[in-house]
């Protein structure tokens, strides 16, 4: 397992993954969102390679090479996004996001962009956390999915009246937790539950996959690394949804797991602000968001832009 990975938010220094964007970047990224507000394009026809991004992508290489080889997440800070149009905004997130590897569908319907917004509603089958303003349990994205992503991006436009902080978690660090607290249930995480996957999925397919929350993996040094899909919410409702009991070990493994994660000073938290931007390699770290009060004015709610990014599989959501 990579030392790397095995740090702890009360002690990662406040400058770890932190990136500051370049004054070069930010002179293309102008030119990128004017272009585009002056001759719109189709988002999903947008291309790196159409447009004079070079300082850009040495960029986005050190962003990704900060997630690779450091502490599995990078928070890039700023772009300034008051000044971009929204769909600019979006368009300029779209191509950053390309140079670190391939945006894929994050619905069945394949909506390949997606805005993190309250909608009003209460999590349940069918209604992704994501879209409501519950605090969230520290998972990844995707968990139930064939092909979950890769990288998680977060691009923040406006924040919250009250709340929404986020939060990342390393799971190596709470796997050694689990391993010297709890080592006759660790095993269990490593055999399949069930996992309800949300309704995105074609009509009358099974509405649950099987599979563990966590899984040993060959790294490209020929090393061993832990991968982990994990989402407690969806573990529980996979289980009603396929009629099968969880077993009590299953069970105590993922309170026991969940109670560590928890545990004040394992993760570490930033408030989001206009402009930056979050990658977590869904892999290797689990996040969440703490519960938020908006603001009454639609216009001044809460909206960060989602991208799911993967270089294996199709571009279609079950990949």
């Amino acid at each position: 397992m990579s030392d790397r990975l095995l740090w702890r938010g009360d002690t990662l220094p406040a400058t770890a993954g932190r990136i500051a964007v370049p004054s070069d970047v930010v002179k293309e990224l102008d030119a990128v969102a004017a272009a585009l507000d002056r001759d719109p394009l189709p988002l999903l026809v947008l291309r790196p390679d159409d447009f004079a991004l070079k300082a850009s992508r040495d960029f986005m290489r050190e962003v990704k090479r900060t997630i690779d080889e450091g502490p599995g997440f990078a928070i890039v800070d700023r772009l300034p996004v008051d000044r971009w149009s929204q769909d600019g905004a979006k368009a300029v997130w779209w191509l950053l996001a390309s140079l670190v590897a391939r945006p894929v569908a994050q619905k069945w319907d394949g909506t390949s962009i997606y805005d993190v917004t309250d909608l009003g509603k209460p999590p349940g089958n069918g209604v992704r956390p994501d879209v409501t303003n519950y605090e969230q349990n520290f998972h990844t994205d995707n968990s139930y999915n064939n092909v979950p992503p890769h990288y998680v991006g977060l691009f923040c436009i406006r924040t919250a009246m009250e709340g929404g902080v986020s939060g990342i978690v390393s799971f190596a660090a709470a796997h050694e937790e689990m391993r010297k607290r709890h080592p006759d249930l660790l095993q269990r995480l490593f055999q399949p539950f069930y996992f309800d996957r949300q309704r995105e999925h074609a009509p009358g397919d099974v509405m649950t996959t099987h599979h563990p929350m966590f899984e040993r993996q060959e790294d490209e040094g020929g090393g061993e690394r832990l991968t982990a899909r994990l989402s407690y919410f969806q573990v529980k409702n996979g289980h009603k949804i396929a009629g099968v009991d969880l077993d009590p070990e299953g069970k105590a493994a993922i309170e026991a797991f969940e109670a560590i994660l928890n545990e004040p000073g394992l993760a570490a938290s930033f408030h989001f602000e206009p402009g930056q931007i979050q990658l977590i390699d869904n892999r290797a770290l689990g996040h969440r968001r703490t519960a938020f009060k908006d603001w009454p004015d639609a216009a001044r709610k809460r909206l960060l832009i989602r991208l799911w990014l993967r270089d294996s599989g199709g571009r279609a959501y079950n990949g």
